[in-house]
């Protein structure tokens, strides 16, 4: 934005020359008044205002290219500035395929701005990449190598990658350049995808050229970083590349304020850092370059100074060295003795460098403590929060109250939340190890839950809470019992304050519930009326509540395995009332829990509480080896035994610990081949076989139709087994679709459809499924000021001589929780029968509505052919009704008869019967006959009923499905 500003007032001045001569008038003014604007509205309002022109004159026909060069730059500059240019995209993707250079130069860099690397149109320019690639002007593949950097993704690195391998061995070095730095981008988006061409790189290390070269550090640094152990070979050939730099044996056009190629010394210093560390002989081979590197490097500028510092970062990380520690901690003490008029960046790497150099060598912060202290004290609040963390780092015993007490001093005094949570840990973690006294510990934590309030951790609570129930590790009892009671005295003094946070609430309830009483210098009723003045004082906070609940329980009940007497104070009867009648589950099984302990015995009640028994193990038995004689007992007594899950799946006798769908699921396993999408699937008309016989049987056509999706596809059942497989069928109707009624189509994502084929007289039924789915100078030798009295006794207690206290470190054993998840995969299958023939002309007709369903044990009491008589009349009646109809007789009621017995229940279902033969009408003899399809709706008598009384008086009928009525009357 600045820069569009400096741009405006440029132009303003009437500096129009340069690299803007040859723009049109409308951009100058454009940027122009962009660099004028007063306000971010003025400047939206122009913006908008220039939008609207250029949709305006990008959609005219035949845009000159020169204009249209100048319509896609403005279009950057309104994106550039937030605003959607989206209209435009096509038109720089346009440009890419342009002849001229200059064109495709602002197309690439217009396209790089607009779009990200899965928009939809990458696609269109994949080809003219590929092309650019291979052109000999050398100013063409670098655009396109700019472009593949930005534009090409995961997916469509295969398809330019062996071009820019190839480019790595052009004659012009600013492509190899530039495709190193495309082959690293590459890595960087997909590593697998580059991984066969890492030796490239240590090729390219070796290039005449010092650009490429310098472009090769980057991506061997991210491959370094990754994998350190097979790159200590290229140890010699960085520290010979660092020695030529240092020696100046590069051109001068890689200087930079007299500094030799100053940003590549400082990658290798990076390199060399990683490679050297812990690594004595890899270090040895790069002492020489470093001391080299500490004489020479310029201090006068700010360029010299990084490479400085980045010298310090190396020697601080490789095998330590005397030499070089020393010039390492010389430098640190320039960065820290910096003027006050310079910039305070000196002074944060002097602490950020004096806090890496403290972790070799302890004692180089007593040499720079009042360099230290004035940090501490600085207004720059970056420099200061450095300070706090160098302090951090060189806390010990004899320093740990000042330096604990000065960040809670500045804890109090800022307002980020994220940077009070972290100082509030620090503190906590220093005082759990350098904690001079039990005392001195207790009121810390105190003033860093009071101050902090709910920000700091629930782990440091739980810590602190370990951390009293443990003591500090050692075998001295005495001083732990003097940590809870000092605990237990500070939290009572607390609770008078009005407002504690919540976490530190529950600190406090669980301390005196466990340690409340311990020492008998508190009685059991006391310390239960602070625990219910805690919760009336916080009557919204249920989690408050359970604290204080089972803080009460624990007193309750080592009041009682100590045989004395629990007076139940009034509020505390009412609290327990209330809890008992919360809407919480978990208040009131703690309020029930108590109720129930009141009652118990001094013995159970030691049982189930036992004194300070909070930090002993928990033995959980996973056999549940205490359940064994009581199941040997009920199974003597007639119970079932437990079976396993996989057991009772697999066994088909035990029928009521698995449904049919979960023992058919059982016995398949999941389908992967690809599915296709849902189209609606038409029941064609089926062709009736040649029957030498004198009547015509009538046969209905259904019309296209959708089903919804069943959990089993249909079976026939044909032959022999027909006869045993009647008596459990079952019609299900359910999810057919309604003709007349209102639409009740399946969803779009799962459709289910059956197909019925005729072959040699028998109906086979198909079904499918099928569905779809889918991130400064300094000068070291200025008088030194004079330091105040003040200044010299802090020091004095920061840096002092190290004490000869043993420094007590609590050591917390860390218990994760340990849990099991099981997750069950269910996998839906349905299954596809062929049907067979039956040889037998004597054998029950072929079962032709199984719809899936188990056949069970049981035959049931209703016969469901019986039902199914009254919707198709005997075969016999149908030949002379359709020879009536076709002489042109008027039979109405013989066409009204066909339909009277229809069953109420399947009224208002869709159902498609076929059959290989019929029955003549005393049912004893069958006799073969062409197929008849019925297709059957809602109200089917009505509809037919209506139909024949329209045809009576000589009305085409027109109701919702005409083309039922055609087939049916021809």
């Amino acid at each position: 934005m600045e820069q569009l500003k400096t741009i405006g007032r440029e132009l303003a001045m009437g500096s129009q020359g340069g690299a803007w001569a040859g723009q049109s008038k409308e951009f100058l003014d454009l940027v122009k008044s962009i660099g004028e604007a007063r306000s971010k509205a003025e400047e939206d309002r122009i913006i908008l205002r220039e939008i609207e022109s250029l949709r305006r004159r990008i959609a005219e026909p035949d845009v000159p290219r020169r204009r249209m060069k100048d319509y896609i730059i403005r279009l950057v500059y309104a994106e550039m500035l937030g605003h959607d240019a989206s209209f435009g995209y096509i038109h720089a993707v346009k440009m890419t395929h342009d002849d001229s250079l200059p064109l495709k130069r602002t197309g690439y860099l217009a396209v790089t701005l607009f779009l990200n690397d899965d928009h939809d149109l990458i696609i269109l320019i994949i080809n003219t990449i590929q092309k650019d690639l291979r052109s000999d002007n050398y100013l063409v593949v670098c655009a396109a190598l700019t472009a593949a950097c930005k534009l090409i993704n995961e997916e469509t690195i295969p398809a330019v990658l062996p071009q820019v391998v190839d480019l790595l061995a052009h004659p012009k070095e600013t492509v190899r350049k530039k495709a190193v730095m495309t082959l690293h981008r590459f890595y960087q988006r997909s590593p697998a995808s580059v991984s066969h061409l890492i030796s490239n790189f240590r090729k390219r290390l070796c290039d005449s050229d010092p650009g490429v070269m310098g472009a090769t550090l980057c991506p061997l640094f991210d491959l370094i970083t990754e994998d350190v152990n097979s790159y200590k070979d290229l140890v010699a050939s960085f520290a010979s590349i660092l020695k030529q730099v240092a020696e100046r044996k590069l051109p001068k056009t890689y200087d930079y304020h007299q500094m030799p190629a100053p940003f590549i010394q400082i990658k290798l210093l990076k390199i060399l850092a990683l490679l050297g560390s812990g690594d004595k002989q890899a270090s040895g081979q790069v002492y020489n370059v470093l001391s080299d590197l500490f004489r020479k490097c310029e201090t006068s500028s700010n360029i010299g100074n990084a490479v400085l510092y980045e010298c310090i970062c190396c020697v601080s990380s490789i095998y330590p060295n005397v030499k070089l520690m020393d010039a390492a901690i010389e430098a640190t003490s320039k960065f820290l003795k910096a003027c006050p008029s310079d910039s305070h960046n000196l002074k944060y790497m002097g602490i950020d460098a004096l806090g890496r150099l403290i972790k070799i060598n302890p004692d180089i912060a007593e040499e720079h403590q009042l360099a230290v202290i004035d940090c501490l004290e600085d207004p720059d609040d970056t420099l200061k929060r450095k300070t706090f963390e160098l302090l951090y780092k060189m806390t010990k015993s004899s320093n740990v109250e000042v330096i604990v007490e000065r960040m809670i001093d500045y804890l109090i005094s800022i307002d980020d939340n994220h940077y009070k949570a972290d100082i509030a840990s620090r503190c906590v973690e220093l005082a759990e190890q350098f904690a001079p006294s039990n005392q001195w510990f207790i009121q810390t934590m105190n003033k860093v839950f009071e101050h902090a309030g709910d920000l700091v951790n629930s782990r440091v609570a739980h810590n602190l809470m370990r951390l009293i129930a443990e003591g500090f590790g050692e075998d001295d009892e005495g001083a732990d019992s003097q940590l809870r009671s000092s605990a237990v005295d500070s939290y009572l003094r607390i609770l008078g304050e009005p407002k504690l946070p919540s976490l530190f609430l529950q600190v406090i309830c669980w301390v005196l519930g466990e340690y409340g009483t311990a020492d008998g210098k508190y009685t059991a009723a006391y310390i239960i009326g602070k625990l219910c003045d805690v919760t009336e004082a916080h009557l919204c906070n249920d989690t408050v509540k359970a604290y204080a609940i089972s803080a009460i329980m624990k007193i309750c009940a080592f009041e009682i395995a100590a045989g004395r007497k629990v007076e139940m104070l009034p509020e505390c009867q009412s609290f327990l009332d209330e809890l008992s009648a919360s809407h919480s589950t978990d208040l009131q099984q703690r309020a029930y829990e108590l109720q129930a302990l009141l009652c118990l015995d001094s013995q159970a009640a030691g049982n189930v509480m036992p004194l300070d028994a909070s930090c002993e193990d928990v033995e959980i038995d996973k056999d549940l080896s205490f359940l064994i004689n009581f199941v040997q007992q009920s199974i003597e007594k007639g119970a079932n035994p437990y079976l396993p899950e996989s057991e009772r799946l697999g066994m088909s006798g035990v029928s009521n610990f698995s449904s049919p769908y979960q023992q058919e699921a059982s016995s398949h396993s999941l389908r992967f081949e690809a599915y296709e999408l849902p189209k609606p699937s038409s029941i064609p008309v089926i062709p009736q076989p040649f029957i030498s016989t004198s009547t015509t049987d009538l046969v209905l056509v259904p019309d296209t139709t959708y089903y919804r999706e069943n959990n089993q596809a249909s079976k026939l059942i044909v032959g022999p087994e027909a006869s045993s497989a009647d008596a459990g069928i079952k019609l299900r109707l359910d999810g057919v679709q309604k003709k007349w009624g209102k639409p009740t189509y399946s969803s779009s994502s799962s459709i289910t459809t059956s197909v019925e084929k005729t072959t040699n007289g028998v109906v086979a039924h198909q079904d499918g499924i099928r569905s779809h789915s889918r991130d400064t100078t300094y000068d070291s030798r200025r008088q030194q000021p004079e330091v105040s009295v003040e200044k010299q006794r802090l020091a004095a207690s920061l840096f002092g001589a190290s004490a000869s206290k043993t420094e007590k470190k609590a050591t917390m054993a860390q218990k994760a929780p340990k849990g099991n998840s099981t997750n069950a995969e269910k996998s839906s299958v349905v299954r596809s029968v062929s049907p067979g023939t039956s040889k037998d002309k004597t054998a029950p007709p072929p079962d032709l509505l199984d719809f899936g369903e188990p056949v069970p044990t049981s035959a049931p009491t209703i016969d469901p052919f019986k039902e199914l008589e009254g919707l198709i009349e005997p075969a016999s009646a149908l030949g002379p009704l359709y020879n009536t109809v076709k002489t042109g007789g008027d039979k109405a009621q013989d066409l009204m008869a066909l339909h009277m017995d229809t069953p109420p229940s399947v009224s208002r279902t869709s159902l498609s019967l076929a059959s290989e033969g019929t029955y003549s009408t005393d049912k004893s003899s069958y006799t073969e006959k062409p197929m008849i399809a019925v297709k059957k709706g809602p109200n089917l008598q009505d509809a037919l009923h209506k139909d024949a009384t329209a045809r009576q008086v000589g009305v085409t009928p027109t109701g919702n499905n005409p083309n039922l009525f055609r087939d049916l009357l021809g």
